[in-house]
């Protein structure tokens, strides 16, 4: 890390639309909180407008998408117009769940982070999101 951060790197983790499991997205926003990182959890139900006003109103360094309803072309997308209106052009917009590889292609040429798939160790994760914060946010 080229950068030193003076404080923890603050990380919103959602659940979009009628998607019910959110077993995943807790697990990661412990995972995060381990990490030293300071979470907020939106909890079930929340539409991509919601997740992005929370985000500002948060100054999150990121967010992070739980997704396994296979809305993620629609949910992403969405997410990435209001950060765009609201301009959040120095947050990171990641997430994980069930989402194919040339679905993931499509989504990273609209400007989403790394997606992860179940699987993926908690370490990879915290290890991206803390590269990408300090190389990326201004301070």
């Amino acid at each position: 890390m080229s950068k030193v951060l003076n404080r923890p790197i603050r990380v919103l983790v959602a659940k979009v639309g009628l998607d019910g499991h959110d077993r995943g997205a807790k697990v990661i926003a412990t995972s995060l909180r381990d990490a030293g990182m300071e979470v907020i959890y939106t909890g079930l139900r929340q539409t991509p407008e919601m997740v992005v006003n929370t985000a500002l109103q948060e100054d999150v360094d990121a967010i992070g998408i739980s997704i396994l309803s296979g809305a993620h072309m629609t949910v992403f997308p969405k997410i990435i117009h209001f950060m765009k209106e609201k301009q959040l052009d120095d947050v990171l917009l990641t997430g994980g769940g069930i989402i194919p590889e040339s679905d993931r292609a499509k989504l990273a040429e609209l400007g989403v982070g790394e997606l992860f798939p179940p699987g993926t160790t908690m370490a990879s994760i915290v290890e991206y999101i803390q590269n990408w914060v300090t190389e990326n946010r201004n301070f």
